[in-house]
């Protein structure tokens, strides 16, 4: 009996490392696609506008295949949904050097959303379905922190395009297809069936429910879509635009990636004691707080790295946290509903990024780029604050 368990714990753990690698490389080449194409399109002289709309591709993708994913996630299980989703980027990062053009890099950015949203979704899942509940927090920070990692060191490789600008995609193409390839070393698992087919069937009636418990929960995942995708398209194009060095926007960048590998363990196995509410406030608040600080210090490079590094350290672990929360308030049968919800949350939070943020930066010149994330943070604070609730998840 106790060798059955042995085993069984071994291929949970081996199941969990496989899933955080193919999200650890995800996250490398979302975090180092953003800002390079940001910074080759200010450096060809396109508008702050257009480059910010460009942006948006990824996640106007994600939204595209939202409805459409979870049903066959149901059907077919989780390993050939991430199959698919991983053919799909790696595939597309290798055409971006084949023509530049702002239209073409737009499509490749609308079928990487569509790739990594299947692959992203299908994993979370996977692991939220799967974990116990006393591990449930730390499992998804892990999942967090594999994709933060990724992320902080996808912005050293921009520096690369001096060697050539087809460069970084080639190396990033390659590493999604070695991770992809893990994948088939992995049994198929499906989610758990929802009893009630009235529920089951009824698409409407799904978002409905897992709504009515759970939107609070996906307030994190849409802050931390705006903060993605505004300070990794935008914020290099303001720090540019303010005589910073390219070298030194990946560092700030890389600054605040950091700060959030740093606390997102510990921040998620908080959340599994006391509450992942109270994580997500403090998370919220103390973010806001140091991005306003950094609004104020922004004529020195170095205290902007700090501040940045402090907000990470944070907010860079509410797309996570607010994932455990999700699954606090959600019933088990309805988790691949919550973490699509969230999902969908980030995405709708990731468009406004780009959107909002370079109308802003177009536009309005006497304050800070930082002063309009901070102000995002603290309103989606005051959000919480008044209508969350603790976790005690009910059954359909």
């Amino acid at each position: 009996m106790e060798a059955a368990v042995e085993l069984s714990h071994q291929l949970e753990n081996k199941k969990l490392w496989i899933l955080v690698i193919i999200v650890s490389i995800s996250g490398f080449s979302q975090g180092m696609l953003m800002p390079l194409i940001s910074v080759i399109f200010e450096q060809d002289g396109i508008s702050s506008s257009l480059n910010g709309l460009n942006a948006t591709g990824l996640y106007i993708g994600t939204l595209l295949i939202s409805p459409f994913i979870e049903q066959p996630l149901r059907k077919f299980g989780y390993k050939p949904i991430i199959l698919v989703g991983g053919a799909i980027v790696f595939l597309s990062l290798l055409l971006f050097p084949f023509w530049k053009n702002v239209l073409f890099w737009f499509i490749l950015r609308l079928l990487i959303g569509i790739g990594d949203h299947s692959l992203h979704y299908s994993t979370q899942t996977w692991i939220t379905s799967s974990s116990p509940e006393h591990r449930l927090g730390k499992n998804i920070a892990i999942y967090g922190l594999s994709f933060g990692i990724g992320f902080a060191v996808g912005p050293l490789f921009v520096p690369l395009t001096k060697i050539s600008e087809a460069f970084p995609f080639i190396l990033s193409s390659i590493l999604c297809i070695l991770a992809w390839s893990l994948v088939f070393f992995l049994n198929n698992e499906k989610p758990e069936p929802i009893q009630a087919k009235s529920v089951e069937n009824n698409m409407l009636k799904r978002y409905t429910i897992t709504l009515k418990y759970a939107w609070i929960a996906c307030l994190p995942a849409l802050c931390y879509g705006f903060l993605e995708s505004s300070l990794n398209s935008l914020f290099p194009v303001y720090a540019l635009r303010n005589h910073f060095e390219v070298s030194m926007v990946s560092f700030i960048l890389a600054a605040f990636s950091i700060g959030g590998i740093i606390t997102q363990i510990p921040l998620g196995a908080l959340g599994d004691k006391i509450g992942r509410r109270k994580i997500v406030l403090s998370s919220l608040l103390g973010g806001g707080i140091f991005f306003g600080l950094g609004s104020i210090v922004e004529s020195h490079d170095m205290l902007v790295a700090i501040s940045f590094f402090c907000a990470g350290m944070f907010c860079g672990s509410l797309f996570s946290l607010g994932i455990s929360y999700m699954s606090d308030l959600t019933p088990r049968e309805l988790l691949p509903t919550g973490n699509l919800m969230c999902s969908i949350f980030f995405s709708v939070g990731s468009l406004t990024g780009p959107l909002l943020g370079g109308l802003y930066l177009q536009y309005v010149h006497k304050y800070s780029f930082l002063l309009l994330v901070s102000l995002i943070l603290m309103a989606i604070f005051i959000i919480s604050l008044i209508f969350g609730r603790q976790g005690n998840r009910p059954t359909v």
